[in-house]
């Protein structure tokens, strides 16, 4: 008669087993090839001035490297390889000049990292300023945590929760900035994006050619967050939408 005890333990062994792997897998122990700063995406930051150091430009190709490898797991990207530098982090480092205008910036959380952009590409450029970045997919949190300590990303922390429950927490009203990138509508992205900052921070939304409609949408529900849209900065990739907390956060939100 055969032990039946091995039927009931399986899944959980099975589950254990896939931990390992993926803990292991996480390491990237041999890293991934890094993927190169492209001709057009060179263009592109000089066109805007925006300039990296060669390590800032290192560590950006083996995270992109890491992003497409974990991609084929996690679904992080829908963005081919040849189109990384130019659409991900071109993208991303758009924000620079923003954050550069929010004078004494030190902190920064990043609503919804998925992958990591902008907030990854901002915290290689930016060693100076705290990044705090919020994500409640567990597997992709860990993917965030991996690339940190492969990059020795000392100025970013990951945050595994949602919005709504993470600003019930200390976090809530602690940071001079929020950034955002392909989150959701600008409504949305405001109730999970203001009751994180400090009175008088921003909210920095990297939005498409619809931005404008968008800030009308979400007027009323500005108001009531009491923040408002102070700005659109149009870029060669995107429009940025600047909001600004004007006052506490009512506690019925979010």
């Amino acid at each position: 008669m055969a032990d039946g005890s091995d039927g009931p333990s399986r899944p959980t062994t099975d589950a254990a087993a896939r931990e390992r792997e993926l803990t292991e897998w996480l390491r990237f122990d041999p890293e991934p090839l890094p993927i190169p700063m492209d001709d057009e995406a060179r263009a592109m930051l000089a066109r805007m001035s925006i300039e990296i150091t060669p390590d800032e430009e290192s560590k950006l190709a083996r995270y992109l490297g890491m992003l497409f490898a974990a991609n084929a797991r996690f679904n992080l990207t829908r963005i081919d390889r040849e189109s990384a530098w130019s659409r991900h982090v071109v993208d991303s480092l758009t924000l620079l000049g923003p954050l550069a205008s929010a004078e004494g910036v030190e902190s920064v959380i990043d609503i919804g990292s998925g992958g990591g952009l902008p907030a990854i590409p901002l915290a290689i450029a930016r060693p100076d300023i705290g990044f705090t970045l919020l994500e409640s997919t567990g597997k992709k949190a860990r993917f965030l945590e991996a690339v940190a300590t492969r990059l020795g990303l000392a100025n970013m922390a990951v945050v595994n929760d949602r919005a709504e429950r993470a600003a019930r927490t200390g976090l809530r009203e602690a940071f001079d900035v929020a950034t955002s990138r392909a989150v959701g509508a600008l409504d949305d992205l405001a109730l999970w994006s203001v009751p994180f900052l400090k009175i008088g921070g921003v909210m920095l939304a990297i939005k498409g050619a619809r931005a404008a409609e968008e800030i009308v949408a979400a007027k009323q529900c500005l108001y009531e967050l009491h923040a408002a849209a102070v700005g659109e900065i149009r870029t060669e990739t995107n429009t940025i939408v600047v909001i600004e907390k004007q006052r506490k956060t009512p506690a019925k939100f979010p």
